[in-house]
């Protein structure tokens, strides 16, 4: 018998002192993320970026068979050649933007299955070269000046109909949960669009090579589509067997 594989969640801080609502607002959609991991038969271990060092982050998931990069806070804006001091700017944790980076470069080069979810996604994009732009206000993507438990906005995306999301989701038009201000500018070194939203902003985008895919919505929330999250974490345990052959090449 084996032993169930091991996913690591990684948050951006498990401390909010001066947000409240906002930080049991994340613990929630977060919580979510490592119930429906164990429910679905995996080993699931939850750690905070910003709680720990970029270096030891990397040692304490260096065993993991896939990752999922959960949302927060803006990534600070020197990591992709940008100023701070933009509109709608949340706090910044640079200590959780290195490691999450460095997870993300560390993915790549090792092949481990990775997803990135609302910030995930923008981690994802930034850590290969990408871009942001920095704010986006078309009330589509979040409830602007809504309570927090009313921010998510639902609305369609179209999904690339080739792309492994499409199959992993089984449709190429889905409805979605979102509430981000910031959005995909360049796209990162060997990533490629996997789906857009009616405004044609990029909504999940996908390496061309490994096994890495993030999506600009939360299919974490309590109103999303139930099965969303579900199937996602089954693509990532599907690719975890893809991609042992080469891992275990690295690793010899």
């Amino acid at each position: 018998m084996f032993p169930a594989p091991r996913l690591f969640v990684i948050e951006v801080t498990g401390n909010r002192p001066d947000r409240p609502e906002y930080h049991a607002k994340v613990q929630v959609l977060n919580g979510r993320v490592v119930q429906d991991g164990i429910s679905g038969g995996w080993q699931v271990t939850r750690i905070a970026a910003a709680d720990t060092t970029p270096a030891d982050l990397l040692r304490a998931t260096r065993d993991a068979d896939a990752i999922v990069i959960v949302g927060g806070e803006d990534i600070t804006p020197s990591f992709y050649g940008a100023l701070a001091g933009y509109e709608g700017e949340t706090a910044h944790y640079a200590a959780a933007d290195e490691g999450q980076i460095a997870l993300v470069q560390r993915a790549l080069a090792d092949n481990t299955p990775l997803l990135g979810i609302c910030r995930g996604l923008q981690i994802i994009n930034v850590a290969l070269g990408g871009s942001l732009v920095q704010h986006i206000e078309d009330g589509i993507h979040k409830n602007a000046n809504a309570p927090i438990d009313e921010i998510l906005s639902t609305h369609g995306v179209t999904l690339t109909a080739e792309s492994g999301l499409a199959r992993g989701l089984g449709n190429t038009e889905i409805l979605v949960q979102s509430a981000h201000h910031q959005s995909v500018g360049v796209l990162g070194v060997g990533l490629v669009p996997a789906a857009v939203a009616p405004d044609g902003l990029v909504e999940a985008l996908e390496h061309r090579a490994a096994p890495i895919t993030g999506v600009q919505w939360h299919p974490e929330a309590p109103d999303a589509p139930a099965d969303q999250l579900p199937r996602l974490l089954a693509a990532l345990r599907s690719n975890i067997v893809a991609a042992l052959p080469v891992r275990e090449l690295v690793a010899a």
